[in-house]
């Protein structure tokens, strides 16, 4: 493995106040991790910009077994502040890319073509999906019009190499639930996705069908993400001199001074007074949100995590929620009367704005949420299971200081565990800095936090936990179907394209 790419690391690691828990940005808002980005450019008003719902996508074809698309991912001129020209790249160049919104159980077949200059991998977060679609870091989609300036750099790796095209298949074999895809290359997942190549992937049951749930227009996919803007309205983003990696200064993860909500710049929505569901993603690199509102009465009634229906609802008065992290959630606006506004507010970082809805009208409403939502329930935790840790940290891998995992820099030729499948094990997650955790292939239920019960927001099925500084959290999972190699991996991007990435194998 070619670990020049960590580079800065080593001067990272010779800069120790850039690796405080004090020093790492933000410094009034200890629930960050990461460094504050400030933008160039000027910065609009909020609650000026419509929210926008990014577009349901269409099958090219389908037959008895599957849904057939086609997505391009290219580069687009799009304004997101207003009055300034942003190249974004995105799917279909939109940002977010288009929504899948499909059925459980039934094949999506998406031939991903890609028409930017550098090499790209698609990850379906949340899939229960086969290995050779999971997107592996190294099985690069190339450019249709030749070599990418990525493909030099990973060429001595061996991955699986497509020009132009590769079709992904997913079975949808799991619960309804919102999934999201992204960019997966080794070492450039942060500044890829930074860049707009992100999206929402929503599975549909009948067991969900039949909740007298909101719908239509009262169900809101709202795709967080914070960015900073160049003085010419460009995406800012502090890429190593070397062109690999980030700024040193920057290792803790990039926190952006704008948030965009579904690609807009602190929107606004017009709401009823009734009941929404609203299904939240932090689609951030590094930035975590304690979502709240700024004037009462409205809560948070969770109904879902990322992987899908809870058994029953939970309320919250905030939501605290890590990248790539996904809460299914109802508001009822019926509590405020036309004409209220109500600004949605990120209590990590000292209130700041997110988005503001605007309470229109009363109106007629026949959604409820029931008592009994679905047949999840928690497993327990049988005895006798294998055990694996799996320590998240700062280190010497190979004589470069960086991000870890078990003392080990990323190497797509190591599996640092065998797992059999249809058994359960207990992973536990060990912690120096806040570390946002994601496993491929299959859902886990928290089981422990810090020794003690699962925290408020680690109910049901989750492929993602957000994990505090010197924190263990114990999961339970269990593996399906599907043999070959997947990872486990921070979701702060910074971290994971700087080597906090480990493979392991199904067997």
């Amino acid at each position: 493995m070619k670990l020049s790419r960590r580079g800065f690391l080593a001067v990272a690691g010779g800069t120790g106040a850039a690796l405080t828990l004090t020093n790492c940005g933000l410094e009034a808002s200890p629930g960050q991790a990461g460094e504050l980005l400030r933008s160039k450019a000027p910065l609009p008003e909020p609650f000026k910009v419509p929210l926008p719902i990014p577009p349901v996508k269409k099958p090219v074809r389908s037959d008895a077994r599957a849904d057939y698309y086609r997505a391009v991912q290219k580069k687009a001129m799009v304004e997101i502040l207003p009055g300034l020209k942003t190249e974004v790249m995105g799917y279909d160049g939109l940002l977010p890319g288009p929504t899948f919104d499909v059925r459980s159980g039934r094949n999506t077949v998406i031939e991903q073509v890609n028409e930017l200059d550098v090499s790209t991998v698609v990850h379906l977060h949340g899939g229960h999906t086969p290995a050779a679609s999971d997107g592996w870091p190294l099985d690069l989609l190339m450019p249709a019009g030749g070599q990418g300036e990525h493909e030099g750099h990973h060429a001595m790796t061996g991955g699986d190499m497509k020009m132009g095209s590769r079709t992904y298949t997913y079975p949808n074999t799991q619960r309804a639930a919102m999934l999201w895809y992204h960019d997966h290359t080794m070492d450039y997942t942060a500044p890829q996705v930074y860049r707009g190549l992100f999206g929402l992937h929503i599975v549909r049951d009948d067991e969900e069908d039949q909740l007298p749930l909101p719908t239509g227009d009262r169900e809101i996919p709202l795709v967080i993400a914070d960015r900073a803007f160049d003085d010419n309205g460009g995406f800012l983003y502090p890429i190593a001199k070397d062109g690999v990696g980030v700024e040193s200064q920057y290792m803790e993860g990039v926190i952006g001074d704008v948030t965009l909500v579904n690609g807009a710049p602190w929107p606004v929505h017009e709401v009823d007074a009734v009941r929404y569901r609203l299904r939240f993603l932090n689609a951030s690199n590094a930035r975590r949100y304690e979502l709240a509102f700024d004037r009462g009465p409205a809560k948070f009634v969770q109904i879902g995590s990322d992987g899908g229906l809870l058994d029953k609802p939970v309320e919250h008065k905030t939501l605290v929620i890590a990248p790539a992290e996904r809460f299914d959630v109802i508001v009822d606006f019926s509590q405020y009367q036309p004409g209220d506004e109500v600004t949605l507010v990120n209590k990590l970082d000292g209130s700041a704005n997110v988005m503001r809805f605007k309470v229109a009208r009363k109106a007629t409403d026949d959604s409820r949420i029931p008592d009994k939502l679905s047949s999840y329930a928690a497993v327990p935790e049988p005895t006798g299971l294998t055990r694996r840790q799996w320590r998240f940290r700062r280190g010497d891998a190979g004589g470069h200081k960086g991000w870890t995992i078990n003392g080990k820099a990323f190497d797509p030729k190591v599996m640092q565990a065998q797992v059999k499948l249809d058994q359960y094990e207990v992973w536990s997650f060990v912690t120096d800095v806040h570390h946002p955790v994601h496993v491929h292939l299959a859902p886990f239920q928290v089981v422990r936090r810090g020794g003690g019960h699962p925290g408020a927001y680690d109910g049901g099925w989750k492929d993602t936990v957000d994990i505090r500084p010197a924190e263990v959290v114990d999961v339970l999972v269990k593996f399906t179907a599907h043999k070959g190699k997947y990872l486990i991996h921070c979701h702060n991007l910074e971290h994971e394209d700087m080597a906090m990435m480990a493979a392991f194998e199904t067997i």
